[in-house]
């Protein structure tokens, strides 16, 4: 693993076990396993720190999607349908809450923080536009008539689905259940049955 890797698993780490404030570069060094000033020599500012930990969840959220590029065929790729895109999401969903729930603790804590640090922002944006095209691309393919405002409540539905299970009081909902709200959102845009 590269050294920025490390680093920036180990202000993963300290994201999820003791949020914004336990993230400091000397925490991440002694996290790492590194020599003290580490951490500084690569990521000189907490901006910097908090773009390069950003930079890396992004990149594991995406293998752990395997997230598919517009026009790319087969599972997890562009849905063959409603039904298919209904499963497909609520399995984005389930993993986020279950073996993806580290990188979602810490992009949740990240998301917080870009609403006081512009230049965080401009880095959450453009990381999560990735994942907002995506479902636009996915709901062209489906169908829909207005792929570009359904995708934005797509995405939508489905943070305030994780923010619920994650820190509300909603638990962690069934994949069955996931599934089926899926398919009733899909119902509504696509006006057809979806599954």
């Amino acid at each position: 693993m590269r050294r920025e890797e490390v680093v920036a698993e180990a202000a993963i780490t300290l994201l999820v076990e003791r949020g914004m404030r336990g993230l400091t570069h000397r925490a991440v060094d002694e996290a790492a396993g590194l020599p003290l000033g580490s951490t500084s020599n690569l990521a000189r500012t907490r901006a910097a720190l908090l773009a390069l930990t950003l930079a890396r969840l992004t990149e594991l959220e995406e293998r752990q999607f395997a997230l598919p590029t517009a026009g790319d065929a087969g599972w997890p790729g562009t849905p063959a349908g409603p039904e298919e895109l209904a499963e497909m999401m609520a399995w984005l969903l389930h993993t986020q809450l279950t073996e993806g729930r580290r990188t979602t603790l810490a992009r949740y804590e990240l998301a917080l923080e870009a609403t006081r640090r512009p230049e965080l922002r401009e880095v959450y944006d453009r990381a999560g536009r990735r994942f907002r095209e995506l479902a636009v691309a996915v709901l062209t393919a489906a169908g829909s008539p207005d792929p570009v405002r359904h995708g934005r409540q797509l995405v939508a539905y489905g943070e305030g689905v994780i923010f619920d299970a994650v820190a509300g009081a909603g638990g962690v909902p069934a994949l069955a259940d996931l599934r089926a709200g899926m398919r009733e959102i899909l119902n509504g845009m696509l006006g057809r049955r979806a599954g």
